[in-house]
């Protein structure tokens, strides 16, 4: 049987994913997105299962309860990973598979996933939990003739107060 190590190791070199070793046992990998544009996930590899927790958004400034209400309804039609939250309230993807499950396709499925969640949740997530710090950066920006590009996503929030 090859080892989850070996499974996880080939995976990463054949998909050219940007990764480093933290220890024997965690992988620290960067998948590159659009609107999120890196998503950071951790690969612990255990003595039974491998466990995947991924970055999403820190914890929200405003609305928490509407954050924490979006992320329940997505947890239900979720494969793999679910939202969760640290204990200072920053938003993660988390997961964990058994060892005996582990393969380059299901790696494949579940960081696809991960990707998938955490790119099409970012832009969602802080127009609900981020809206006055935005509106702040946009009028700081215009304010200092600063591009505006990375904010246009936000647009519609400016003139609703």
């Amino acid at each position: 049987m090859v080892s989850p190590i070996a499974i996880i190791e080939e995976f990463l070199d054949s998909h050219d994913l940007d990764f480093e070793r933290k220890d024997a046992h965690t992988f620290l990998v960067t998948l590159p997105g659009e609107k999120k544009l890196q998503t950071h996930c951790a690969l612990v590899v255990g003595d039974q299962s491998t466990s995947i927790n991924a970055f999403v958004i820190r914890k929200p400034d405003e609305n928490a309860e509407a954050v924490f209400e979006w992320l329940l309804k997505k947890n239900a039609h979720m494969y793999a990973v679910a939202f969760a939250l640290n204990e200072v309230g920053d938003v993660f993807l988390v997961g964990r598979i058994t060892n005996a499950a582990l393969s380059e396709v299901e790696l494949d499925r579940i960081f696809g996933c991960v990707l998938q969640y955490s790119d099409s949740s970012f832009n969602p997530l802080l127009e609900l939990g981020f809206s006055s710090s935005i509106r702040r950066e946009w009028a700081w920006r215009v304010s200092r003739g600063e591009s505006l590009a990375n904010l246009a996503a936000f647009e519609h929030l400016i003139n609703t107060q």
